[in-house]
């Protein structure tokens, strides 16, 4: 039986390793270096020993160094890897809240417009009666605003600021009616229209200062409110070189109706809060001419 020399070959190995540091006065390195470190031992010790034991260890530490920054590409690569998939379950559970949203949102819009048809009906309904109870040649309104701007101001303005806190109601009633101060006429002569710039002006015509921006927004949305079909959203440009704006629209009609002052002398603002909440067009009469 062949005796098993593997562990004399060990010590063999060892024995002769440690025999050559001592003879070149080195200590043989017990731990893991850097290339760099074993770049300088080979520096220090290439003078004495052969050229090609020197060439088989540059190569040899260039292969480590090699092997060494792909691992570290590896684990940064490992690294990026799972901040990804982080991310994508992080999104995953953002589009998941969305779609809930979105659900939110459709059952919101749904509500919205089954409220926007009830006032429709009811404002067909309210219109029948009131048309019906109007005095002879007066004829009745064709949205909340040209009923309220047909109305006495005072009474107007006692109903939305002084009663109901709703200024910006009045606000925009009165902004309506001076349309012929600071809206822009079509070229045609078929209606008017005014953009944001001209709402501003004219609320500060109306306040006597600068409005603040949201009160434009507002005032904006509640002219849309009142107006129904007779006060339209739309966008042009206005003028040469400038960019698209948006801008409310009437028509000629519709814009001179506001100024006819038809309801002037008729007790017709009773029930007018009820009716501004609910969307009716001309309250019932509830009086006689003056």
């Amino acid at each position: 039986m062949t005796p098993d020399h593997s562990n004399d070959d060990t010590i063999d190995r060892t024995t002769t390793d440690a025999a050559v540091a001592a003879h070149l006065d080195m200590d043989i390195p017990q731990t893991n270096h850097s290339t760099e470190d074993l770049q300088t031992l080979l520096e220090q010790i290439q003078d004495n020993i052969p050229p090609l034991v020197s060439s088989v260890l540059q190569t040899l530490i260039q292969t480590i160094e090699t092997l060494q920054n792909r691992i570290d590409d590896l684990e940064t690569k490992l690294e990026q890897t799972h901040d990804i998939a982080t991310t994508a379950s992080g999104k995953a559970e953002t589009n998941a809240s969305d779609i809930d949203d979105l659900e939110a949102d459709h059952e919101k819009t749904h509500e919205i417009a089954t409220s926007a048809v009830a006032k429709v009906n009811q404002l067909d309904a309210d219109q029948q009666e009131d048309a019906e109870t109007l005095p002879d040649g007066v004829e009745p309104s064709s949205s909340p605003l040209d009923f309220f701007a047909n109305c006495r101001q005072t009474k107007v303005k006692q109903a939305f600021v002084e009663e109901t806190n709703q200024q910006n109601t009045y606000r925009a009633i009165a902004v309506a009616k001076r349309w012929p101060e600071f809206a822009i006429k079509r070229t045609d002569g078929s209606g008017v229209f005014m953009t944001k710039d001209d709402i501003q002006t004219a609320l500060t015509a109306e306040l006597g200062k600068q409005p603040h921006r949201q009160t434009v927004a507002r005032v904006w949305d509640k002219l849309l409110e009142l107006g129904g079909s007779d006060v339209l959203e739309k966008r042009r440009t206005v003028g040469r070189n400038q960019a698209t704006k948006q801008i409310l629209t009437m028509d000629k009609d519709t814009a001179e109706g506001l100024l006819e002052k038809r309801y002037i002398g008729l007790d017709l603002l009773e029930t007018t809060s009820d009716k501004a909440q609910t969307g009716g067009v001309t309250p019932v009469v509830t009086g006689s001419p003056a």
